[in-house]
């Protein structure tokens, strides 16, 4: 009797590890195996930056429209590039180019706001790439852009989709 609990027991701590480990893959809790960017990209149509090319506003410092044919996926999104050599920067850095707050809108975060953007309304600030809503609601956010980061920096651990 003693060695049919025992088993029992061992059999019941197995299926708990599992259950553990199913339920993290279920929620998609890429994390549960090490990775530390939880971060959710806002994609209109599954495509990230309404298609532009994030690495076009470092290296051109203009938004330009990607295309289907130079493109992969990152982070559950597709993202569009202009050529090939900017798709293999952004696969070799990509948090180099990612825009900011998961490419939501820079000024609705620090407001407390998940909101879409335009790909012309954007700006970067040390190194990061933020994305605005409009370029009237850029207007606004270029007033104070360090306090808005700031705030949306205590913001965004929230707001963000895949903390949720």
């Amino acid at each position: 009797m003693r060695r049919a609990v025992t088993d029992l027991r061992r059999a019941l701590g197995a299926l708990a590890v599992a259950t553990v480990v199913a339920a993290a893959f279920a929620s998609g809790a890429e994390g549960f195996l090490g990775s530390d960017d939880k971060t959710a990209y806002f994609a209109e149509d599954g495509v990230a930056i309404r298609g532009y090319d994030p690495v076009a506003y470092f290296d051109q410092g203009a938004p330009v429209e990607g295309s289907a044919e130079h493109s992969l996926e990152w982070q559950g999104v597709t993202w569009h590039f202009a050529s090939a050599d900017h798709r293999q920067a952004f696969q070799a850095n990509p948090d180099k180019y990612a825009p900011k707050y998961g490419g939501y809108c820079a000024y609705a975060v620090a407001k407390d706001q998940l909101v879409s953007i335009d790909p012309d309304a954007w700006k970067i600030v040390d190194g990061a790439l933020y994305l605005n809503y409009s370029k009237s609601v850029q207007a606004k956010w270029e007033k104070d852009i360090p306090g808005f980061i700031e705030t949306a920096e205590i913001n965004w651990p929230e707001l963000n989709p895949a903390a949720k």
